[in-house]
């Protein structure tokens, strides 16, 4: 088992009190699996998304990653995990605008002392990026934006790779396209994929799907 997650819950503060948005969310993700996460607004998909991440810590319950309890580690050990285990691609790319897109893609395998230049090319020439690597963020387009933000993550070679709604800026024919790339990159890599969909036609592509309702885990 690669990553799971053993009665997780987690709850937020509003003006009107405590919001439970995990109510004991069980999930297991083997090496290599791809899983697409479904579910309406507001379930908490992208919260378990960040809790797997190691972005937050759950309230109770565990979550192991390669048998590594993750909610225990402090700030520091987080960020270790997050920079050398986990890939992270989000809806609004988080690409550093002071780099080029050469910079950008590199930026977390260097981190993580994983930078190979020839997997970074390949990774380069199945995205298209060529002709694009001396531009900065502000000069691409959305489509553009998200996959240098994967080729960044890729690059890296994570064991995991988490992904929230990482089409859901783009139109559905470029999703389409992007989403195939990506789970062939993935697969490549070796990485295993968890990626948060409200679309059940990029849900389908994936290995598996989980539904995620009213903070619990229903089929």
């Amino acid at each position: 088992m690669l990553l799971s997650l053993s009665k997780i819950t987690k709850s937020y503060q509003s003006a009107e009190g405590p919001v439970q948005v995990l109510k004991g969310v069980d999930l297991d993700l083997m090496p290599a699996e791809s899983v697409a996460l479904t579910g309406e607004s507001g379930s908490g998909k992208s919260t378990l998304l960040h809790l797997a991440g190691g972005l937050d810590r759950p309230d109770t319950g565990a979550i192991f990653m390669n048998g590594r309890d993750v909610g225990t580690l402090d700030d520091n050990g987080r960020a270790r995990y997050r920079r050398s285990e986990v890939g992270l691609v989000f809806q609004q790319f988080n690409l550093i605008p002071s780099l080029d897109v050469a910079a950008n893609i590199s930026f977390h395998a260097r981190l993580a002392d994983r930078f190979d230049l020839e997997w970074e090319r390949e990774l380069i020439d199945r995205l298209g990026l060529e002709p694009l690597l001396r531009r900065y963020p502000e000069q691409l387009s959305g489509g553009q934006q998200q996959r240098v933000a994967i080729g960044r993550t890729l690059a890296a070679r994570p064991p995991l790779v988490l992904a929230d709604e990482p089409t859901g800026n783009l139109d559905e024919t470029t999703a389409d396209a992007v989403l195939d790339l990506m789970l062939s990159l993935t697969q490549n890599a070796g990485c295993a994929l968890l990626l948060v969909t409200h679309s059940t036609r990029l849900a389908d592509k994936l290995d598996r799907k989980v539904l995620l309702r009213g903070g619990r885990i229903v089929a």
